[in-house]
């Protein structure tokens, strides 16, 4: 028994009834069914007399009235509860005059990722919060789902997800939460109040409807995006929102960053490279964690990734042609290869255009230029220090080199930082790796040798040590020679670790090569990895050797060992961005000579005696104009997990007078 909507008087609506009303499909409710014109068919009850299609109900009656009865109950109140409907306009007018609000459908266009709100003080059984922007034919609303029907319903709540909504809340919308760009630049936002759904207060109803079952007269709009090509991105202002697909020809390894400078929360993120065909130049994606950690976690190369809500970051102002690249939001999606079946964006135009480019690559050359994991430096430090300390204090970010072992002893595990330090350049150390060594024993940096780079004689004395099979000579300026053996403390960092080595991607062992990469497990899970391969056996994408660094308190009583790593890739010169340390003089000049030397290797020459050339005459003469100089040091480092910290130099720049520093 229930009134029929348009009266007050009870109605009987038998299951035959609700059954006619799917199978006809006729609009309004299972009442309005029931009180239109039937007749009745093999004796089964009522049919819409107007129907054609009704005659197949002899077939089809028997089967509708087998199904439990919780399948009609179902279709019964959702159907029911059509005809009373109410949409985001008419909330947005009459919220504040109303305790109850009718039931809302509505398709969800974007969501946010799952936010952690606890904290120690407050007793809350699972503090979460996500927000979603969802629509009707009337315009847009925030919707933000609460606490404990966070981890019931958030999965399930997919973009283009349509939701029967019942004994919800609204409440006046939070004023700095972020904002997604509609694909739909028409689309009216209500941005005053917000839908609110809880487990309480009131208990709020969730329904998923299936899209086979959405009908087009309830007006519900369709997700739209704004995908861009590679070609088109340059042309974008700063902070521009889109969506990219592309194929991933690098991902970097996973690495953490504190939300606040001495918090314990962290972002996770990582870097990936994505090419669609439309330019020689990648999409350079810097990836935080969406919540869709199946997903974050097995980003590998040759995979086609789509990423939504992306924003532009570029800095016209200092150079026109510094490198662009893409960054999630809060809103963001990312989608590989295995996830994107049913997804609104496969009907869309430019990802159709990608897939037909994919079509005419060979795999085979795509494989080529593949690299995975290892020490990334992007984005590079800016041209001038001001602007490098301009959001940040400086107290907060030049550090005395004596104040290091505390820094990286602070450091979490896969947390990465950058960090100014005051000093001197006073050593210059070249170690370059033999292809032979590593093709024998499936290491890097076994046996290695030194290349001397006398600053005055520029002499080709290479002496070797037995023990170590490294050459131990260096350039070294005549200050280094007079305090070295009086340092109060020195601090050697210039240790390259496996995981700090970008590594050729093979597709047969990509799952060892994910493992490698990601984080660890917070709880232990054996797994088979079908293989006995060594991470030091996976080919090195980058240059044949490194560099140390010896950079030296501006008192002269502490010194560190940092390590320089020269990243060249020749399958793909766009990997690593070389132009970028272009107004770097030494930092150039070093990653110069290893490119060149790399370039000889790959064409089949030896390089087992690196020969001085011009390139180390401008390494020379780059390292003698600092002799002795001031200079602020830009160090990447990055707790690698156990007792494993690299410690990298990433830029220099000089004093040229007091208060005023330049890019060396």
């Amino acid at each position: 028994m229930r009134g029929c909507g348009a009266c007050t008087q009870p109605s009987e609506v038998s299951e035959t009834a609700v059954a006619s009303w799917l199978v006809c499909g006729t609009g309004g409710s299972p009442l309005e069914a029931a009180s239109q014109n039937v007749v009745s068919v093999g004796g089964h009850g009522p049919v819409h007399e107007a129907c054609h299609e009704c005659s197949f109900l002899v077939f089809l009656l028997p089967f509708f009235l087998s199904l439990p009865l919780f399948f009609f109950t179902f279709f019964f109140f959702f159907f029911s509860l059509v005809s009373k409907l109410t949409s985001l306009g008419q909330l947005e007018m009459t919220w504040r005059s109303r305790v109850h609000f009718h039931p809302l459908l509505v398709r969800v266009l974007y969501k946010s990722r799952l936010r952690y709100y606890g904290k120690p003080e407050k007793k809350l059984d699972m503090p979460y919060q996500a927000y979603f922007e969802v629509a009707d034919s009337s315009g847009m609303m925030s919707m933000v789902l609460w606490n404990s029907l966070c981890p019931e319903w958030y999965n399930s709540m997919k973009v283009g997800t349509v939701l029967l909504l019942e004994q919800y809340a609204i409440k006046t919308s939070y004023p700095f939460k972020t904002q997604p760009t509609p694909g739909d630049s028409q689309m009216k936002r209500f941005a005053t109040i917000e839908i609110s759904l809880n487990v309480r207060d009131p208990p709020t109803k969730i329904s998923i409807i299936p899209e086979d079952m959405v009908k087009p007269e309830w007006g519900l709009p369709e997700v739209k995006y704004r995908f861009i090509t590679r070609s088109e991105l340059d042309n974008l202002p700063n902070n521009h929102s889109c969506d990219v697909i592309g194929l991933v020809t690098f991902v970097g390894r996973a690495e953490r960053a504190r939300k606040r400078e001495h918090g314990e929360d962290f972002w996770l993120y990582r870097w990936a490279h994505a090419i669609d065909g439309t330019s020689d130049q990648p999409f350079i994606l810097e990836l935080f964690a969406t919540s869709q950690p199946d997903v974050f976690e097995h980003i590998h190369p040759m995979t086609y990734l789509v990423c939504t809500q992306m924003r532009v970051v570029r800095d016209l102002t200092e150079n026109p042609s510094s490198t662009i690249y893409l960054t999630t939001s809060n809103e963001s999606q990312i989608f590989i290869t295995g996830w994107h079946k049913g997804q609104p964006y496969t009907k869309d135009t430019k990802v159709k255009n990608f897939i037909q480019w994919t079509k005419t690559q060979s795999e085979a050359d795509q494989m080529k230029k593949t690299v995975i994991g290892g020490y990334y430096p992007f984005p590079r430090p800016p041209n001038n220090f001001l602007k490098y300390c301009k959001n940040n204090k400086v107290e907060s970010v030049l550090k005395a080199i004596g104040e290091m072992e505390k820094e990286i002893e602070d450091l979490h595990y896969r947390e990465h930082k950058r960090i100014a330090v005051q000093g001197i350049i006073s050593a210059i150390r070249y170690i370059s790796s033999s292809n032979a060594a590593e093709e024998a024993s499936g290491a890097e940096l076994v046996q290695v040798q030194c290349l001397r780079i006398n600053a005055i004689a520029l002499k080709h004395d290479i002496p070797e040590t037995e023990e170590t099979g490294r050459t131990r000579d260096s350039w070294q300026s005549d200050l280094w020679a007079q305090v070295k053996d009086k340092l109060m403390k020195y601090l050697h960092h210039s240790t390259i670790f496996p995981e700090s080595i970008p590594r050729k991607f093979d597709y047969v062992h990509k799952d060892l090569l994910m493992q490698q990469y990601n984080l660890y497990a917070a709880v232990h899970q054996p797994k088979e990895t079908r293989t006995d391969k060594n991470i030091n056996e996976f080919k090195s994408a980058s240059g044949l050797g490194y560099y140390e660094v010896t950079v030296l308190g501006i008192n002269h009583d502490v010194a560190i060992d940092v390590a320089f790593l020269p990243l060249f890739c020749p399958e793909d010169p766009h990997l690593f961005q070389l132009e970028d340390i272009q107004h770097d003089t030494l930092l150039s000049r070093m990653s110069c000579i290893s490119g060149c030397q790399q370039k000889a290797t790959s064409n089949g020459r030896r390089h087992d005696m690196f020969p001085l050339s011009s390139e180390t005459d401008e390494i020379v003469k780059a390292a003698m104009d600092l002799d002795g100089k001031h200079v602020v040091c830009i160090l990447d480092i990055c707790h690698l997990g156990d007792d494993k910290v690299e410690v990298f130099l990433s830029k220099i720049y000089k004093t040229v007078e007091p208060g005023v520093l330049e890019s060396v």
